[in-house]
């Protein structure tokens, strides 16, 4: 909250939104939970354990429920650097509106080789506390069609993950519901 009223300050006549981002790593291996069945049955999932990924980057705004996806091939600096770029541009950061943008301490987010768009801040939370992370809450959202399927190939699993975010971001409300922490600053 202190961090909105500064910048409120810096930038008195111009909207501050506060946005979470955060990544998730999928792939061919599948993510197993538990299901239903018929007492006596065994209820059977088929398992294929290949290992390749892609990261579904996610940008909310957990004070209307909007949301930002991306499907990346990896995590690395200069990527999450073009993300950023085209977030920016997306939400309209610039000297028209400032976006505050919290996320965690990885690496790649805190590497002197990020390149942050101008009207873009980023602000880090304390280590270890997913807790605190609003987009921490999208990922049972965005697996729930991943679950207990294995999927042929990465193109397969890009398709029904990006479905699934088309179908997140028509339902701001749920999304909000899920990511709105009670002490969470609503925009400037």
């Amino acid at each position: 909250m202190l961090l909105v009223q500064q910048e409120q300050t810096v930038h008195p006549d111009i909207p501050v939104e506060v946005w979470a981002f955060d990544e998730h790593r999928i792939g061919l291996k599948p993510i197993l939970r538990r299901i239903w069945a018929r007492r006596g049955s065994s209820p059977r999932a088929v398992v294929q354990h290949r290992y390749e990924w892609l990261y579904l980057y996610a940008f909310v705004h957990p004070h209307t429920g909007r949301t930002s996806w991306w499907l990346v091939p990896t995590v690395r600096t200069d990527i999450f650097s073009q993300v950023l770029a085209a977030f920016a541009r997306e939400v309209g950061a610039g000297p028209q509106k400032q976006i505050l943008l919290v996320l965690d301490n990885a690496g790649w987010h805190t590497s002197a080789e990020v390149r942050v768009p101008a009207g873009l801040h980023l602000v880090f939370l304390p280590p270890y506390s997913p807790e605190l992370q609003p987009a921490e809450r999208l990922w049972p959202l965005t697996n729930a069609p991943l679950l207990n399927r294995a999927f042929a190939s990465l193109d397969d699993l890009i398709a029904v993950q990006s479905e699934r975010c088309c179908v997140l971001v028509s339902q701001p409300l749920r999304i909000r519901s899920a990511t709105r922490f009670h002490w969470w600053p609503s925009t400037a």
